[in-house]
């Protein structure tokens, strides 16, 4: 039988979140009424159609821009601004070009005054996990789109964040390492028991990786359904216990049927 991972500690919050934008002299409402909340230790995706304001959620979530009204918080403390409780990994390459591989994954750490000895230490430790024990010394130039994401992780993990927010980061990635990578996530949320919010429209991306989907209508955005995912990993989305909530997310985000699920689905009910 599939199981669940249980989770019993809300660390984030989201009440009510709505956002305005002016446009040409007139407001637009992007989000509306946003909410739902995310356990400590979760994966949870957010997907939805282009417009339905998932990198606005994101961005209010990581406090780059505030919400018109409603509130946020982290372990119930508000969220009103940037923060080290959380961290962003992007669509984009946001290494620093002139810092070794190394160097970029040490680089948060510089203002916590930990000793030398322990930062490369730990800095062995993520490159390990990430795979990328033999490129530390390697510029950003010198390494595959790949192996970039996997440096972003590191980064990102090796602060320990409360919760870390990722922005569609292998949407760019060819189909193999896109596979690579959403396995390399899954093995260290799984090791390192992170909270991760995941924000894609990819439906097969989200069913890889979700406990639980938040999935958006748009115009203005809002939530049409937080569906949990009580499916065992790895995840193989040719079986009959896959398809019920891939044809579910294909109905609801393509407005129409996936056939191959609909073919498995005829099977199982025959």
């Amino acid at each position: 039988m599939p199981q669940q991972r249980r989770f019993d500690n809300v660390a984030l919050d989201v009440v009510k979140v709505t956002k305005h934008f002016e446009v040409n002299g007139r407001s637009r409402t992007v989000l509306h009424n946003i909410s739902f909340s995310v356990q400590a230790g979760e994966l949870t995706c957010i997907v939805g159609q282009s417009g339905c304001g998932k990198t606005t959620l994101l961005n209010i979530l990581a406090g780059f821009i505030p919400p018109s009204s409603g509130s946020l918080s982290v372990f119930g403390v508000p969220i009103r601004r940037p923060g080290p409780d959380r961290c962003v990994v992007f669509q984009e390459d946001t290494l620093f070009p002139w810092l070794t591989v190394r160097e970029n994954i040490a680089f948060g750490l510089k203002g916590r005054r930990q000793e030398r000895g322990h930062i490369d230490r730990e800095v062995d430790r993520f490159l390990s996990l990430v795979g990328l024990g033999e490129y530390g010394h390697y510029l950003p130039r010198e390494i595959s789109g790949g192996m970039k994401q996997r440096v972003e992780l590191a980064r990102v993990l090796i602060l320990q964040p409360d919760i870390i927010l990722m922005d569609e980061p292998f949407v760019s990635l060819d189909y193999r390492t896109r596979k690579e990578m959403q396995n390399l996530l899954v093995a260290l949320w799984r090791k390192l028991s992170q909270t991760i919010v995941f924000i894609t429209h990819d439906i097969d991306e989200a069913l890889i990786l979700a406990d639980t989907i938040v999935i958006m209508e748009t115009e203005p955005g809002t939530i049409h359904e937080q569906l949990s995912i009580p499916l065992e990993r790895p995840r193989k989305l040719d079986r009959d216990d896959s398809v019920v909530y891939r044809e579910k997310l294909h109905r609801f985000l393509c407005g129409r049927q996936d056939p191959e699920a609909t073919v498995r689905v005829f099977l199982q009910e025959d």
